[in-house]
Parts: C-alpha cells; sequence; structure tokens
C-alpha cells in the first residue's frame, strides 16, 4: 500500500493517491513544510507510483519499481545541493536531458531536494523547462522556505502544504522502531514534530539526559558548579542550536511557577540570533552561563 511506511500528513497520502488513481499529474509540485517532516520521502514514493508499470500504482513488484527500490530506476533523476546550493550548471545538466524520452516507464521524474538553495541564476534557468515541459515530466520541487522562490517558480507549481508531525504520532512511531523509550513531555516537545530531527536528537540521547537532569536542578547550583557541569555546551557546537531550543523547553516548564526563567530564555534566544551572526562561540555560551547566576 502507498505510502504505508510514512507517518503523519495523511490528507496529503490521500490527495497524491487520488491524482495517481484519476490520472491527474501536474507537470510541477512544490512540496513546502519544515524540515523533518518526510517531503522528500513523500516525494520519492510519489515518484514510485508514478513510474509504476501496473494497474496498481506503486505495486513494489515490477521492473520500474524493482529498479526504484534498488535506485537504478533510469526515468527517476534525483538532485540535490552540493555545498549548500544548487547552482546553475547542475540544472543545466538537467536541462539536457530533459528532452530524452523515458526508458522503461511512461513518465520521467524529477526530484529536487532543498530547491530552495536554487540560485536566482538557477531557478530562472529551471523557469524555461517549468514553462514548456515536455509531456512526460514531472518536476518536484522541495523546500522549507517559500519565500526563496521566485514568484514565477511558485505560480507555476502546484503547492502541497507539509505540516508537523502531531507528538503522539511521533512518539508512537519512535518506540515502535525502538529508537526511543520512556519519553519524557519534553523531549518529545524538542522533537517540534521532526523524525529527523527526533532520530538526531535521540542519536545525542546522553547529553540531553545530562542537560534535563542539570537544568531540573539549576538552583542549587553555584557559578563554578554551572560551568562545570555545562561543559557540554561548549563541545557540541554542531548540535549547539537544537541543545538550546531544549534548554528553551525546560524552563518555559519552570517559568510557570518562576518568572526569572523567562528571562533566561530572553538570553538564549538573544544568543541563538547572535552566533548566526557568527559572534564569538565560548562568548555567547558565557553569556547563558553568567546569566544563570546572575539571576
Amino acid at each position: 500500500m502507498a505510502f504505508e511506511n510514512l507517518i503523519g500528513n495523511d490528507k496529503i497520502k490521500d490527495l497524491l493517491c487520488k491524482m495517481i488513481e484519476q490520472d491527474k499529474i501536474t507537470h510541477s509540485y512544490l512540496f513546502l513544510g519544515p524540515s523533518g517532516v518526510g517531503k522528500t520521502l513523500f516525494a520519492k514514493e510519489f515518484a514510485k507510483m508514478i513510474l509504476c508499470l501496473s494497474e496498481k500504482k506503486g505495486c513494489g513488484s515490477c521492473k520500474s519499481c524493482l529498479q526504484f527500490n534498488e535506485n537504478n530506476q533510469p526515468d527517476f533523476i534525483f538532485i540535490e545541493p552540493e555545498d549548500g546550493t544548487i547552482k546553475i550548471e547542475k540544472i543545466r545538466q538537467m536541462q539536457a536531458k530533459v528532452l530524452e524520452k523515458p526508458i522503461i516507464s511512461s513518465k520521467k521524474v524529477y526530484v529536487i531536494k532543498d530547491a530552495d538553495t536554487m540560485t536566482k541564476e538557477a531557478q530562472n534557468c529551471l523557469l524555461k523547462t517549468l514553462e514548456e515541459p515536455p509531456a512526460f515530466i514531472t518536476i518536484i520541487l522541495i523546500g522549507a522556505n517559500e519565500s526563496l522562490f521566485l514568484n514565477t517558480i511558485r505560480s507555476r507549481c502546484m503547492k502541497i502544504l507539509f505540516q508537523k508531525i502531531e507528538n503522539e504520532t511521533l512518539g508512537q512511531y519512535l518506540q515502535q522502531k525502538h529508537i526511543t523509550e520512556n519519553l519524557t513531555k519534553e523531549r518529545l516537545v524538542s522533537f517540534n514534530g521532526s523524525i529527523e530531527r527526533a532520530i538526531k536528537i535521540e542519536e545525542k540521547k546522553e547529553i540531553y539526559d545530562e542537560i534535563e537532569k542539570i537544568f531540573s536542578n539549576i538552583d542549587n547550583y553555584t557559578l563554578l558548579d554551572v560551568i562545570g557541569k555545562l561543559d557540554c555546551l561548549y563541545k557540541n557546537k554542531d548540535i549547539i542550536y537544537d541543545i538550546l531550543d531544549y534548554i528553551t523547553i525546560l524552563f518555559m516548564k519552570k517559568a510557570i511557577h518562576k518568572t526569572k526563567y523567562i528571562s533566561y530564555i530572553e538570553t538564549i534566544e538573544e544568543v541563538k540570533k547572535n552566533l548566526k551572526l557568527n559572534s564569538n562561540y565560548d562568548m555567547s555560551i558565557d553569556k547563558i552561563l553568567y546569566k544563570i547566576w546572575e539571576e
């Protein structure tokens, strides 16, 4: 059954399946929504159904489906960023092949992951294909930030809007897959409806467990205690935004009873903005810890 292994966004599953059943597939789609909710997996499953040779689309057993499962379907082309962007050369390479007829299926599907990283030149180049696509072509653009797409691109695509995965659904899935156990409410909220984020956090479970333990008793520590116990903040620069978001959730719970935690949250948000502006990392973490000590 189509999409059976994907969680969340059930309305989109129904919509895409109906398009296949009614043979109302458009030439271009724009899959928009938060990171980590499965947009790319949905796009691949949809592509597999479009390319399927059986009457029961997405059968899993025809030549197209078998090759798709082995990442060897010649009518499916997957494009993703290199060095953080998709440049015009990548789109030109795509256009050089776009007029070539399908090899196995009756259609060809192009999926462009993180299409919102396309340069303006790349988008303008893609526009030529979106304006006059071959009859057998379907293009699926995937992005998290709609504002980064040119209006001319957005107007030529059918928008599919993805939502965050509900906490209960996400929690059940993670436990069924044995990715996590004994989820706290705070940990579940920190996933922010993203399965990708949930898996990333659970891979660093020890760090988050220690942070939760420390911040549950933060009022009992001296400044030296705080700095010593929170050495992990200095050592985990690669996931610091996730860690700071998690600390914010812990403080929000405490802010219900003590308003001083509101100022902690404000400081964390200020530090996150400064870090994005390339502020000194260690000094930014110092600012959070000293704020806690002052209060």
